[in-house]
């Protein structure tokens, strides 16, 4: 009999030792007592998550580690978004990720990410004011703008009669396009950028125009709204701009991985862009509710979905946001109990309800967010897989630095995990 799969991606995990913390990460400064367990009954190793020298966005990266080479299947994080948000999208519409920031005169950038304090609820009315308010007339055009969490949103446009492409650049002046993906900049320009066309292509000059005139036309309706009167006259950052990346103008053609593996998988994410993946690889998308901020409450309901998923299917893709955002905001404390929160909340009571005998776990990062650059590297991640008879090789502690003396090695691209763990699911070692 097939064990079953239980796959972990903490968002962001992986970081760079910090002095604040003694030289070591926070993944090393964390109490992660079922981390550490995990790893001594398990096989550990680390990988490039994409591969050397790519410092991937989240969907480049999940698509890596899901077994998607991004390189053949990747059309832009913009439609990944736009499927996982629920909207409607073909091929020649052009679909966007967006933030919600807050910008000063001569579109200085002031926050990216309004300071990470505007609530979906916020957010959800000025998305639905800007639709409501804003027409696009430079070419023959309709859009839906949806917020989806927080300080994120989704655009696609879709041009009456008229195609359009992806081939732009971004606003967003912390990512770049980089043959079709998204990579993080080290040093971003503190200014909102013109969306400019990266070929000479009628569809391409259109798709930028439509752009700049949503992003100057929008900010005008966002400038004026309550809300953000209501923020300013309290001290707090305005939701004044909207920001771009990642443009998509198709739909990628992506086998499911029950067609490339013959299992059956579910996925639990809270963020579009993973459900979105998960939906163009097949997986069952299981609901969830928005996170609360209470991590035992947020994690006890993952558990319970977990369990839950496990009884229909092969395995089960599970994605916690959790020490993703502190990497970004440069806050190592809150790194730190933000894994810690991911080891007691949600995989201790998960080993106390899946048995190790006939299930997989496998704990791995999509990417490493060191808290020194606030944002995304290429920095290898830790791996542990343990359960179903795995051997140990001996590593003790669930950390970088000793992750990658374990037995699975440093592996080249991420693109190599899931078939290993489909590998091991039939012939557990």
């Amino acid at each position: 009999m097939e064990l079953k799969l239980v796959y972990v991606v903490v968002d962001g995990m992986a970081d760079r030792p910090l002095e604040e913390l003694g030289g070591r990460t926070p993944l090393e400064a964390a109490d992660t007592p079922t981390m550490d367990r995990l790893a001594r009954e398990g096989v550990n190793g680390a990988m490039y998550t994409v591969e050397r020298g790519v410092a991937p966005e989240s969907d480049v990266a999940v698509m890596s580690i899901l077994g998607y080479d991004p390189h053949k299947y990747h059309t832009g994080r913009g439609v990944l978004e736009a499927v996982g948000a629920g909207l409607s999208f073909e091929d020649g519409w052009l679909a966007l990720r967006c933030n919600f920031a807050t910008v000063g005169g001569g579109w200085e950038l002031i926050d990216r990410r309004v300071g990470r304090s505007l609530s979906t609820e916020e957010a959800v009315e000025l998305a639905e004011a800007v639709s409501r308010e804003v027409r696009l007339e430079s070419h023959p055009a309709d859009f839906e703008f949806k917020a989806t969490v927080g300080h994120r949103a989704v655009l696609v446009i879709r041009g009456r009669g008229l195609r359009l492409s992806s081939m732009i650049s971004n606003t967003d002046p912390a990512y770049a396009k980089v043959e079709g993906m998204g990579v993080a900049v080290a040093r971003p320009e503190r200014v909102v950028r013109r969306c400019e066309p990266l070929v000479d292509d009628p569809a391409a000059r259109a798709a930028a125009d439509l752009v700049n005139e949503f992003t100057e036309k929008s900010r005008r309706v966002l400038e004026g709204h309550p809300i953000n009167l209501r923020r300013e006259a309290e001290g707090r950052p305005k939701a004044n701009a909207v920001l771009v990346r990642d443009a998509g103008d198709r739909l990628p053609r992506m086998p499911s991985l029950r067609q490339l593996y013959g299992v059956s998988f579910a996925c639990l994410a809270e963020m579009p862009v993973e459900r979105g993946i998960a939906r163009l690889a097949g997986m069952d998308v299981v609901d969830l509710p928005p996170p609360t901020g209470r991590a035992p409450e947020d994690y006890a309901l993952r558990v319970e979905r977990t369990v839950e998923a496990l009884r229909d299917h092969d395995a089960v893709y599970v994605h916690l946001k959790g020490p993703d955002e502190p990497g970004h905001d440069g806050d190592a404390r809150r790194k730190v109990e933000a894994i810690e929160a991911a080891d007691e909340h949600y995989l201790a009571p998960l080993l106390d309800r899946v048995s190790l005998e006939d299930h997989l776990i496998c704990v791995t990062a999509d990417h490493a967010t060191p808290c020194s650059l606030r944002a995304h590297s290429d920095d290898p991640v830790p791996i542990l897989v343990a359960g179903g008879g795995v051997r140990p090789d001996g590593v003790e502690r669930f950390s970088e630095r000793e992750c990658v003396k374990g037995a699975l090695g440093l592996l080249g691209r991420g693109v190599e995990l899931m078939p290993r763990l489909i590998s091991m699911m039939r012939r557990p070692c």
